[in-house]
């Protein structure tokens, strides 16, 4: 047994020496060696499942001199994005392996804060492309899936079919005549109709994106080019603001993050939901914390004319380009993005894996009934916005879409400053 693990050890360091050996795999990194080994530290958002500790657990057992230390940041996003941000700025080894949201790639690598991968050292073929392209920036690889996401529609199967209701909404007039139905029942007495994430936040920014993507528009194009000066993007945001109005979105949604909707919905305060998968085991506990459990289901988003879109989301794995002992740090890459973790994973979050064959074990959709709705979320996802400062995008979309949907501003006002901001972005003013 001792000898196996010496010459799987082996193995390992000779594929990273094969790695650093490679000039991609160390553009960013100026004189930091790529082929040292030693301690190094994960950087992601808070563990909130116990997901990553137990995957570094995994890790620093079979690597005792090569251990890796969780430095956790907060649960917003945004606060992420910074705090990787001020450690690059400074050029600090505090941070070597970070999890990145799917849309930071293209700002981080286009910064040098990351370095590029050689794309033959990961299976990205057994993986679903469009996550694999959220880890290319201009023709390479910089951030390795870990996992995706894509939003989904919960929903209450028992208020539907009390209300003669047999499958969900596909349009999103079809939400609404269903709530309406829904809500004439004396078991859905203070019941509102549907949530999802409306605070000022990224949230915002994926709802948003959404519902423009579901209405057949785009929030920008391949090139970065904003079209929010068009039908669909106002017949996207008019939903959203005629939603609030009208009472099928609640008022309290405007604070709404994931966990708050989470709640509203396994509270039992919601028939329909806009949520990603992490939910479903939650709502779906029978220890008397969900009043939903056995009660709902998913279905993809509804969109303005058929099926909707959901924004793409996920985490990435890149090196920092200032990090030292690479070598352990692409080796342990490998090993939380591999087909094996991600199965391992899915016992503690249900979180999206990035591989194919794990939307096809039936064993694994038996015990994750959402798998295959995820999946199709996923393969019909738009990315949010792939630009270069994507951190004042997404601040301009959340500014202008919560202006529109506390009634600060019009639609077409709110869309007329978004278009003009973005687009002197985009030419860099």
């Amino acid at each position: 047994m001792k000898n196996r693990k010496t010459r799987a050890l082996r193995r390992s360091g000779a594929l990273c020496a094969g790695l650093a050996a490679v000039a991609a795999c160390g553009t960013g990194g100026g004189s930091v060696s790529t082929s040292a080994r030693g301690p190094i530290t994960y950087v992601a958002g808070a563990d909130n499942t116990g997901t990553v500790r137990a995957v570094l657990d995994r890790w620093n057992k079979l690597h005792p001199r090569e251990k890796v230390t969780f430095v956790q940041l907060p649960t917003d996003p945004d606060a992420q994005r910074q705090q990787m941000i001020q450690n690059a700025a400074t050029r600090s080894d505090a941070f070597t392996v970070l999890s990145l949201d799917v849309v930071w790639t293209s700002e981080f690598a286009a910064h040098r804060w990351v370095d590029r991968l050689s794309e033959k050292h990961f299976p990205l073929g057994k993986m679903l492309k469009p996550i694999v392209a959220t880890g290319m920036y201009r023709g390479g690889l910089y951030s390795v899936p870990a996992s995706s996401d894509g939003g989904m529609l919960y929903y209450r199967t028992d208020l539907l079919k009390q209300a003669g209701i047999h499958r969900p909404p596909v349009t999103w007039a079809e939400l609404k005549a269903d709530c309406a139905e829904v809500r004439k029942l004396p078991a859905a007495k203070g019941v509102s109709c549907y949530a999802g994430q409306f605070q000022k936040y990224e949230g915002l920014t994926v709802n948003f994106a959404e519902a423009v993507n579901s209405a057949g528009g785009v929030v920008t194009d391949a090139r970065g080019r904003p079209h929010l000066d068009t039908p669909q993007a106002r017949k996207g945001l008019e939903f959203l603001v005629r939603s609030f109005r009208d009472g099928t979105i609640p008022k309290e949604a405007a604070t709404y993050q994931e966990e708050d909707a989470r709640r509203a919905f396994q509270s039992g305060r919601l028939v329909f939901e806009r949520q990603w998968p992490y939910m479903y085991p939650l709502a779906n506990r029978k220890d008397g914390s969900s009043k939903v459990a056995g009660k709902f289901a998913v279905a993809p988003l509804p969109g303005l004319n058929g099926p909707g879109a959901s924004s793409l989301g996920g985490h990435n794995l890149a090196l920092s380009a200032s990090a030292r002992n690479k070598a352990t740090a692409l080796d342990f890459i490998r090993f939380f993005t591999s087909q094996e973790t991600q199965r391992f994973s899915l016992a503690y979050a249900p979180a999206a894996p990035t591989y194919q064959a794990l939307y096809q074990d039936p064993h694994l959709v038996k015990k994750y009934p959402y798998l295959p709705v995820l999946k199709q979320s996923i393969l019909h996802a738009v990315p949010r916005p792939r630009v270069f400062g994507y951190g004042d995008v997404t601040a301009a979309v959340q500014r202008e879409v919560f202006a529109a949907l506390t009634g600060a501003k019009s639609s077409a006002g709110a869309l007329k400053d978004l278009q003009r901001d973005l687009r002197q972005q985009a030419a860099g003013k």
